[in-house]
């Protein structure tokens, strides 16, 4: 790849090409978890945090009517934090000149001005349209004067919260870098190869530990099993409305296959299987161009989430309030030469393999130079996500709609996506994957037609 190309594809502050593309996309700002007090107790006496969002400073904050906003962060008095802002309530004041701000940004007191002015009538800060989903708050970082493409009714914002739960953490890298792991089938038989299997019935939650769907000759096998001893994967993806659906298949014997299908929703989200009855939804979101926040739902087909199962699994690899990763460059992620050789592939533990990506992804520095690499078949889907990516940045530029979630036009096409981790009949596996995807959802308790569905709650 070109240096330009490169410069292109991972640099996304404002006015840059990459910038201007994910800003026409709803993106998550922060967890609902985050203002919980018993989390933070920060949160019990001032809802307030800063955030930064494809290389913007903001505030986010929540009223006493629990509403949230999310403004600029430079006061537009005189370009002061406003993350240091005193919560009154009724708005977020400034503490350099008193000036006030609603949850819409508008300006509502300048105290300092004479009796009887009406400036702050006139004032208002930059604000961005907010939407509550699945747990996080999701932000719109688009032109003002345009309006937000609806939200996408993909599986795990349209799951009550019964069936999902989300967790964030934080890399220390370039967003595309991150993503670019998850649409890599290949990847699975070597990064998070482990040579023992662990038993099936303690892999709750944890990726790569259950079952795949299926047997062979009445036995079911662990994903570890199928991806330690099938590890060169046939991969293809087609074009969907939301991207690509990709396609990996580990040909086990002459009547049997393995079959894993997982979606790359462009520009930035992939989703996968978890189990035959959960899926992880998980997207990238730069914080600037060299860190960015995973954000990843799960979705529930089955039985409610134990979500303090999940949560207790994963937060033990993090540090709160900002979801740090205990595991980095600093300490070397964890290695361990002994279990490189004894117990796993890479030697970075076995409980959590959300660092064994943590280190892919950190390793290649903080924006990976792609004038180096040197690709092959299997990266087929990373170089057509690279094309779409510059196709749209073009078509953006051209005043064109943008594609995917992004675009209003094909929103009653977008849904799902479907995923399938099994082992399939060799000869007919296209049926039996949709089969198996159609029995998954019509056992699904929340996609019965007489429940209630989730509708989308604006919250400025």
């Amino acid at each position: 790849m070109k240096a330009e190309q490169n410069e292109r594809l991972t640099r996304t502050g404002p006015g840059t090409p990459g910038g201007e593309l994910l800003r026409r996309y709803w993106q998550p700002v922060a967890l609902l978890d985050e203002f919980d007090p018993a989390l933070d107790p920060a949160m019990g006496v001032r809802p307030v945090k800063a955030v930064r969002l494809l290389g913007q400073d903001l505030v986010l904050f929540r009223d006493a009517q629990g509403r949230f906003g999310l403004l600029d962060r430079d006061c537009p008095h005189r370009g002061a934090d406003l993350a240091y802002g005193r919560n009154e309530g009724d708005g977020l004041r400034c503490p350099f000149h008193g000036w006030k701000f609603d949850v819409s940004g508008q300006c509502t007191e300048t105290p300092a001005e004479p009796v009887g002015s009406t400036l702050c009538t006139r004032i208002r800060q930059r604000s961005y349209p907010l939407i509550e989903r699945a747990g996080a708050l999701f932000a719109w970082l688009g032109p003002e004067e345009q309006t937000p493409p609806p939200f996408p009714a993909l599986d795990c914002f349209e799951a009550p919260a019964s069936h999902s739960f989300v967790l964030k953490g934080l890399w220390h890298c370039n967003w595309l870098q991150s993503f670019e792991v998850g649409i890599d089938p290949a990847h699975a038989s070597y990064l998070h190869r482990f040579f023992n299997d662990a038993s099936l019935e303690d892999s709750y939650g944890k990726q790569f530990r259950g079952a795949s769907a299926g047997d062979v000759q009445g036995e079911r096998w662990p994903m570890t099993k199928v991806m330690r001893e099938f590890a060169r994967p046939d991969i293809a993806f087609e074009a969907m409305p939301w991207g690509l659906r990709l396609t990996a298949l580990r040909p086990m014997t002459d009547d049997l296959t393995h079959v894993r299908i997982t979606n790359a929703v462009f520009p930035q989200t992939f989703v996968i299987p978890l189990s035959e009855t959960m899926t992880i939804t998980q997207m990238h979101v730069p914080v600037d161009d060299t860190h960015n926040y995973w954000y990843a739902f799960f979705t529930s087909f089955d039985a409610p989430v134990d979500k303090k199962t999940m949560r207790d699994q994963r937060l033990q690899a993090v540090t709160l309030p900002d979801y740090i990763p205990k595991a980095g460059r600093h300490n070397q992620w964890g290695f361990n030469p002994q279990e490189q050789q004894t117990r796993t592939y890479l030697g970075m533990g076995e409980d959590d393999i959300n660092v064994h990506d943590q280190w892919a992804c950190e390793s290649m520095g903080a924006i990976q130079d792609r004038t180096r690499e040197h690709l092959g078949t299997t990266d087929k889907v990373i170089m057509a996500h690279r094309r779409l990516m510059l196709q749209a940045m073009e078509a953006l530029t051209r005043g064109e709609p943008v594609p995917g979630i992004g675009n209003p036009v094909l929103h009653e096409q977008i849904h799902g996506p479907d995923t399938v981790d099994g082992i399939a009949p060799a000869q007919d596996w296209q049926t039996w994957w949709q089969a198996a995807v159609q029995h998954k959802r019509d056992k699904a308790p929340w996609r019965n037609p007489l429940a209630s569905q989730p509708e989308d709650k604006a919250v400025t």
